[in-house]
This record gives C-alpha cells, sequence and structure tokens, in this order.
C-alpha cells in the first residue's frame, strides 16, 4: 500500500496546476464587433424611420381638375358606333 500511495504522489507532482486554472477572459474582443455591428444597425434604423415620416416629404402641389371640353358631334355618330360593335 506504500508503494502505490507513493506513486500516486509523485503522479500527482509531475501534473502541472495552471492547467485547471481558467484562462483569462477574452470574451471582450469577441463581444465588441457585434455590440458595434447592432448600433450600426440601430443607427441605420432610426435614419430610415426619420426619412421615411410623412412630415419630411415635401407637398405635392395639387394637380387642377381636367376642364371638360364641349364638342360636337356629327349626325349618325352614334348609328355608326354601334354599327362596328355589331
Amino acid at each position: 500500500m506504500a508503494a502505490l500511495a507513493r506513486k500516486r504522489a509523485s503522479r500527482c507532482r509531475r501534473v502541472p496546476k495552471h492547467g485547471s486554472e481558467p484562462e483569462a477572459r477574452r470574451s471582450a474582443l469577441g463581444i465588441v464587433p457585434f455590440l458595434v455591428l447592432i448600433t450600426l444597425l440601430g443607427v441605420l434604423a432610426v435614419a430610415i424611420m426619420v426619412l421615411a415620416f410623412p412630415g419630411s416629404q415635401p407637398q405635392r402641389k395639387p394637380t387642377p381638375p381636367d376642364r371638360r371640353e364641349l364638342g360636337v358631334a356629327n349626325r349618325g355618330w352614334f348609328q355608326e358606333a354601334q354599327k362596328q360593335f355589331r
């Protein structure tokens, strides 16, 4: 039993202890590009909403109503039109 205990103790001494410690955090480097991207997309969305708001569009001038032209038709025009559609 003593030999097994010595063997185990010598194995434990050889294993480096720094491997079991957590690695230093590098998450800020991975998060920063995504935060910048989300921020830029948010700014772009707000800019589109502001530009698309109806109050910021130029007002169109109303078109004048069409004038009705009074004309004279030749006699028998209606009968000629009926003949074409028969």
